[in-house]
């Protein structure tokens, strides 16, 4: 089973084609490993019959006709819950989507399942995808597989009580957060029970956890992939993208996961080039971009130093370092924290207890006395969790009839400049390069203060502001053994010039480490 459980996406479809394994038993291994590390909570639901059924289906198209295989065929993957799969329940981490089951499935799932994807089941997330901790999801925190690297020495049984309790807000703090939204996602594909993950990033859910967690996280560009089916957070910002072992494996992944999607209106025409011919490219001549404004967001000296590797990594690789200015930098955040509570304010007023999930003030078959809105003000105070309250609080006052122009339009005119500001940039530049967050993971519960958990997303933000691709590659440790990423950024729709230059940034920084209780050996990026 270990060898099973340390292929890439890519060895194991070479395997799959091979007939070397077969669908089922990588399946199974994978379901097993989920079973064993249940204490993580990275699963709200894991769907082993499901999984079965489909790697069957896979493992006879792959022993009949060939023709008919996919790029992801029998490939057992896990589904971030906000991702609409039907037959299968759908929460969002939320209370309020309680027993909604869809009827329907996503573009980007039903993408996923034409190209011979199996699914483990719906991953763990922050409720609506509001938080950058996992710890806002209505069904408990997910703990990082990973650990401390003064906690690993003496400390096994330690370990093993964080385990035993409820994943929750309350973990003893030696338990560290796997990042946000899509912290099931990461946590699941770091802890090696789902070969892959879908994730959603509106300002950086993808890319922070992906950091945190020692993995690759890949956000395409806005309109590459399509929304409909995703329970939205912020339309102008919410985008699907993989989260993976390698930038091979992501490429992979995105490949199957984009394409134009009639039925929203934001999806691409643009076709998505071979991410796989592109992940071995040479990137010779290729100028990267070191934004100076980027130097003054972290305190940790060892990410600064990192970001410093990084680019020698790529001149090595035969890039060029070109220093640019993002002068708008600084105004990123609360540029973000205007646009998108707005539009989750508005997206999120379906959710009244009428058509779909839990209705509050029930009791028994009759509901309490107080009419319509009472029934709206129970089913939404006792459905929704507090960071999503805090939220849509924040975005009706900024839409507010005086606060509109002062607030909301204000800030899609800071966004405008932001975007500006990239244009210029690339005008210069191929890629740019930057940390990807401003410290390591940290411990659950640490950061109750919302305005500091807001501030893991400082690099990640502005590329979401300007529908831009980026990618997050592990590429190194801190002091305390725990994984650190770096941030390549390009152009729109030049995923495949960004998977060329992260791919030599893999390349480079050769991140090999495994979370500690994990004895696998990693699969090497091919040189």
């Amino acid at each position: 089973m270990s060898d099973l459980l340390a292929m890439s996406a890519t060895v194991a479809r070479t395997a799959l084609d091979k007939g070397e394994i077969s669908s089922r038993e990588l399946t199974q291994a994978y379901l097993t490993a989920a079973e064993d590390k249940a204490d993580l909570n990275a699963y709200i639901t894991l769907t082993p019959d499901h999984a079965l059924a489909m790697a069957a289906a896979s493992d006879a198209k792959l022993a009949k006709n060939k023709s008919e295989v996919g790029i992801l065929e029998g490939i057992p993957i896990g589904i971030k819950d906000m991702f609409c799969t039907k037959g299968v329940a759908t929460t969002a981490a939320s209370r309020i989507l309680s027993g909604f089951v869809p009827t329907y499935e996503s573009s980007v799932t039903e993408r996923l399942w034409q190209a011979g994807a199996v699914m483990l089941g719906k991953l763990n997330c922050d409720e609506f995808a509001m938080g950058s901790t996992n710890e806002t999801s209505a069904y408990g925190a997910v703990i990082s597989p990973w650990q401390k690297a003064s906690q690993k020495e003496g400390q096994k049984e330690s370990q093993k009580e964080v385990q035993k309790q409820k994943a929750d807000s309350k973990a003893k703090p030696e338990a560290l957060t796997p990042g946000g939204s899509s912290g099931g996602s990461s946590a699941a594909v770091a802890a090696r029970i789902a070969l892959l993950a879908t994730g959603t990033d509106t300002g950086g859910s993808i890319r922070q956890p992906a950091a945190f967690c020692g993995l690759v996280g890949l956000k395409p560009t806005y309109g590459r992939c399509s929304r409909r089916g995703i329970v939205a957070f912020a339309s102008s910002l919410d985008q699907a993208g993989p989260i993976a072992r390698t930038v091979a494996d992501a490429a992979l992944m995105l490949m199957a996961m984009a394409g134009h999607d009639p039925a929203d209106s934001t999806s691409s025409t643009q076709a998505m080039p071979d991410l796989l011919a592109a992940s071995k490219a040479s990137i010779k001549g290729m100028r990267v971009g070191i934004p100076k404004e980027y130097a003054a967001q972290s305190d940790d000296p060892a990410i600064n130093a990192l970001w410093e590797k990084g680019r020698e990594w790529l001149e090595a690789a035969g890039a060029v370092a070109v220093p640019i200015s993002l002068p708008h930098t600084h105004y990123a955040l609360p540029t973000y924290y205007i646009i998108a509570p707005a539009e989750a304010s508005s997206n999120l007023a379906r959710y009244d207890g009428v058509r779909f999930g839990m209705r509050g003030g029930m009791q028994g078959e009759k509901a309490d006395s107080g009419g319509l809105d009472a029934m709206y003000v129970k089913t939404r105070g006792e459905g929704f969790g507090d960071e999503v309250k805090r939220r849509i609080l924040i975005g009706t006052y900024v839409l507010s009839s005086g606060y509109y122009d002062a607030y909301y339009i204000k800030a899609q005119r800071v966004r405008r400049l932001i975007a500006g500001d990239f244009a210029e940039a690339f005008k210069k530049t191929d890629v740019l390069l930057t940390p990807t967050t401003p410290t390591a993971a940290f411990p659950l519960g640490q950061q109750q203060d919302p305005v500091t958990v807001y501030r893991n997303d400082v690099f990640a933000v502005p590329a979401s502001l300007a529908g831009l691709p980026a990618i997050s590659v592990p590429a190194g440790v801190n002091g305390e053994g725990l994984p650190l990423g770096l941030q390549l950024i390009a152009p729109p729709m030049e995923e495949a010039r960004l998977v060329a230059a992260a791919s030599a940034l893999e390349a480079g920084a050769g991140f090999s480490h495994l979370p500690p209780d994990t004895s696998l050996p990693r699969h090497k990026p091919a040189q």
